[in-house]
């Protein structure tokens, strides 16, 4: 991949490999098992600045490009997708928005502590009857004084509990559709302080925490078991109008944009979980053996393998293709959906596949990929369905063939011939 990997990225790549074959692959088994927050990781990940890798210096960020964020969550996800989401959640989702939209002062105040992992965030927009439909939201805010007052919930949040610092939209003019919704940065603390406190990240007090504002329980999921998945409750929580994140009705818009940029965060974890499984197939067939000779011998078996490895580097390329335009300031829309697409059905078949060469101890918990097969199920559903994916890609064919001048007529007798 050397047309989009400098040294340095490759460097970061490497760095991040060690750190989770050392901190994260010991764990990985247990935490899913338990349903356990990693906090102990998530403090050595804040310490090697994995959360704020995109983010200006000045802003306690790594000042790194997009591409180096893609190559990390994809590391992390080699080997546990809960680390990854932990970190692609509270990056593009929480953090992103603020750094993109936030005023000076807004980004002065609440990216700094998101950078450096000393709290981490989440995104607010699904809900109960707005999933695919992120339009149909109805929790409400409404003006009043110098702020806005919010009521309503929010499903299926990553870092809900454990997050502190969140951009969730509201509708702000009833009856205007996808124009009336507004979107607002709002705090709580942390549903589990002392443990936050042990570790030295997670917790602040001097945030602006809006009394009714709170998580749910923990969801109890099929995959991602060790990331921290609740609702969030806003209970007529007030807001201060120095907390709205841009313009009153332009919450949906910046929120559909910034999903743009987190389909290729999805690209990655997805691509990581592809490779991770690849991987465990590859050194199981290798040492182990049937019939007299090594299970990889079988020609079936080294079709299946080869198949997947040939998607993965398919997959790579349109994932940091679809990195570097956004790196270079390009249209990327198209591209993010159609990495998300490919990638998230990828990994699901790359696991599947993993475990049928393994056979019956692949569908144990004896090796990962029976896990990277349950967490790569939700990357077929999370930042928009692949069907969504689908009418995204369909719709931006439409607009660039529309935007295309008219093919002008040659004449067949003005036409050179053939080889000329």
């Amino acid at each position: 991949m050397d047309r989009y990997l400098t040294a340095e990225h490759v460097a970061l790549r490497d760095r991040v490999n060690r750190f989770a074959r050392e901190h994260i692959e010991p764990v990985s088994r247990e935490l899913d098992e338990s349903g356990r927050f990693p906090w102990e990781n998530v403090r050595r990940m804040a310490d090697m600045g994995l959360f704020g890798v995109p983010v200006p210096r000045e802003l306690g960020g790594m000042g790194l490009d997009y591409l180096s964020y893609i190559v990390v969550i994809e590391e992390l996800a080699k080997f546990d997708a809960s680390h990854s989401i932990t970190v692609s959640a509270h990056t593009t989702l929480g953090l992103s928005p603020i750094l993109t939209f936030g005023s000076d002062e807004q980004k002065r105040r609440f990216v700094p502590p998101l950078a450096s992992g000393e709290v981490l965030g989440g995104f607010g927009l699904t809900e109960p009857g707005a999933g695919s439909d992120a339009s149909g939201t109805r929790t409400r805010a409404v003006r009043e004084g110098d702020g806005y007052r919010i009521n309503g919930s929010k499903i299926f949040i990553t870092n809900a509990g454990v997050g502190e610092i969140f951009v969730a939209t509201a509708v702000t003019e009833p009856g205007c559709g996808a124009k009336g919704i507004s979107s607002f940065i709002v705090c709580k603390p942390t549903t589990d302080p002392d443990r936050a406190r042990q570790v030295g990240c997670g917790h602040r007090d001097d945030l602006p925490f809006a009394e009714g504002f709170r998580a749910g329980e923990k969801e109890d999921k099929m995959g991602w078991r060790a990331s921290d998945t609740r609702e969030l409750h806003f209970e007529d929580v007030f807001v201060p109008q120095g907390q709205r994140l841009g313009q009153e009705g332009r919450g949906f818009i910046n929120f559909m944009k910034t999903l743009d940029a987190g389909r290729i965060g999805v690209a990655a974890l997805s691509l990581g979980l592809a490779e991770g499984a690849l991987d465990t197939a590859v050194r199981y067939t290798v040492d182990r053996r049937q019939f007299g000779q090594r299970v990889w011998d079988f020609q079936q078996v080294q079709f299946k393998l080869a198949e997947i490895a040939t998607d993965i580097e398919a997959g790579r390329h349109l994932t940091y293709h679809a990195a570097w335009l956004q790196d270079q300031g390009m249209p990327f829309a198209k591209q993010a959906a159609m990495a998300k697409y490919f990638c998230s059905e990828l990994s699901m078949r790359a696991t599947l596949g993993a475990i049928q060469v393994m056979g019956g101890v692949g569908y144990t918990n004896e090796y990962p990929v029976e896990r990277m097969m349950r967490d790569a199920k939700i990357c077929e559903i999370g930042e928009g369905t692949n069907e969504i994916q689908r009418l995204v890609i369909a719709r931006k064919l439409l607009e660039e063939m529309m935007a295309e001048p008219p093919m002008q007529s040659v004449p067949a007798d003005e036409m050179e011939p053939a080889g000329t």
